[in-house]
């Protein structure tokens, strides 16, 4: 466990910072919603007569954006975003950041196989994952709720799927960074290679929504799992929860397998 607490506290600023700045990001976002939710259905006439790409790239696709939830929708793709470059550089600095400092050989000389060691900062990683999402829970449940008439209590039901969500989100982003830092080479790479992985995705999940046409590549970006369109108006579809927990586990499968195969950089 002495590895755990390691990396929990090598990873305790950056967790900090961008705890910060979800939460600002949360309020300073709702903050401009009290002038318009005045404008009422105005505002979403407006919002509907907007080009196809600029309502993509706003994520205000299906949104009653009058509403406290449907406002908190729009915010949400760029929470959800946020969210995926944390765990994208998380999952890969995990692994990468031993051969990157230097410090492989001190691990490796401990009493602990490489198998251990790589559960410890797997825990780790999902423990970091899982208090980023508790704090976007508890903020984003408090601010949505101070707008809506019914309180906290009646934004529950919206806000709890959609951060189910981005916790999956995060989890697959977290282990495809690991599967690559794991599996390179070149592990330093690997942090810039997880990112890119994650933007393509985002873009990809752009062009899906203003082409119209090509409904059939959203299986290929988690981005298309849980818009907030969808969550709020339907729910979360189990399909692609089963599909994101399938993704988790066939990337750090390949993950484990490949980090105790490789030589690793001392």
């Amino acid at each position: 466990m002495n590895l755990f607490w390691r990396e929990m506290k090598a990873s305790r600023k950056s967790l900090i910072l961008w705890i910060i700045g979800i939460v600002v990001m949360v309020g300073g976002g709702m903050s401009k919603f009290a002038g318009l939710s005045e404008s009422g259905d105005a505002m979403n006439d407006l919002m509907a007569d907007m080009p196809k790409a600029l309502q993509a790239i706003f994520g205000i696709n299906g949104l009653n954006i009058s509403s406290p939830t449907g406002y908190f929708g729009i915010l949400f793709l760029y929470l959800i975003m946020m969210a995926a470059v944390h765990a994208s550089m998380l999952g890969a600095n995990i692994i990468a950041k031993e051969e990157r400092d230097k410090t492989s050989e001190f691990l490796l000389v401990k009493p602990i196989s490489r198998s251990r060691m790589l559960a410890f900062k797997l825990l780790a990683t999902v423990v970091n994952v899982i208090l980023f999402n508790l704090t976007m829970l508890v903020s984003a449940i408090a601010v949505v709720g101070s707008f809506a008439e019914g309180g906290a209590g009646s934004v529950v039901a919206d806000i709890v799927p959609l951060i189910l969500g981005m916790l999956l989100v995060q989890l697959m982003f977290v282990s495809i960074g690991v599967a690559l830092a794991s599996s390179s080479r070149k592990p330093k790479r690997a942090v810039a290679l997880s990112a890119g992985i994650m933007m393509l995705t985002f873009l990809l999940s752009i062009i899906i929504e203003t082409s119209g046409g090509l409904v059939y590549l959203r299986y290929l970006t988690p981005f298309q799992y849980f818009e907030a369109s969808n969550i709020i108006n339907d729910g979360i579809d189990p399909v692609f929860v089963a599909l994101s927990i399938l993704i988790v586990v066939l990337a750090l499968i390949f993950g484990w397998k490949s980090y105790n195969r490789r030589d690793l950089l001392v």
